[in-house]
């Protein structure tokens, strides 16, 4: 339990809540724009490379658009946590970026930190998480939608090798 008499005493301030809700909406149209190209890019790999790989490795040629969409997911987040640590640099909340950085990556996927940013700030610290579980989410759903995509092409090709084995046309 904390003891009040020894905690200063936090109040929430609208320029909290106003800096808050823009690092959120920045946060999404970072996203918004990331999981475009993500699709487009992983798109175009699978025209342009897949095609190529699919008579030698057609396992490797489905899969690859689907590892490419991965790394640049795991980009658009970076650059995401990246914003919110140049924020709290900028409003001195931590000694160096780094540190900045290394607060913001555990608070935007929700594993928590030992530091916390100063009174003044307080509750940016769950709406960085917020905005973390937005955007997991939403890349979840951009990851299913190419993972389907794949199994099914992958799940066809069984099926036709299946069924010349089996002497049907």
């Amino acid at each position: 339990m904390i003891d009040p008499t020894k905690e200063a005493l936090y109040i929430t301030s609208a320029e909290e809540v106003m800096w808050g809700i823009i690092l959120v909406a920045l946060t999404l149209i970072i996203h918004a724009m990331g999981m475009i190209l993500t699709q487009h890019f992983s798109n175009g790999f699978k025209r342009q490379i897949s095609q190529r790989l699919e008579r030698y490795l057609p396992f490797l040629a489905g899969i690859g658009p689907l590892i490419v969409a991965s790394w640049m997911i795991v980009i658009v987040h970076c650059v995401e946590i990246v914003l919110w640590a140049g924020f709290f640099q900028w409003k001195h909340c931590f000694p160096n970026f780094s540190t900045a950085t290394y607060f913001s990556f555990l608070e935007y996927t929700t594993v928590g930190s030992a530091f916390n940013l100063p009174l003044k700030w307080r509750l940016l610290e769950g709406m960085i998480a917020t905005a973390g579980l937005l955007a997991f989410a939403w890349s979840t759903g951009v990851l299913l939608t190419l993972a389907t995509a794949f199994q099914e092409q992958q799940l066809l090709r069984l099926r036709e090798r299946s069924d010349r084995s089996h002497g049907k046309s």
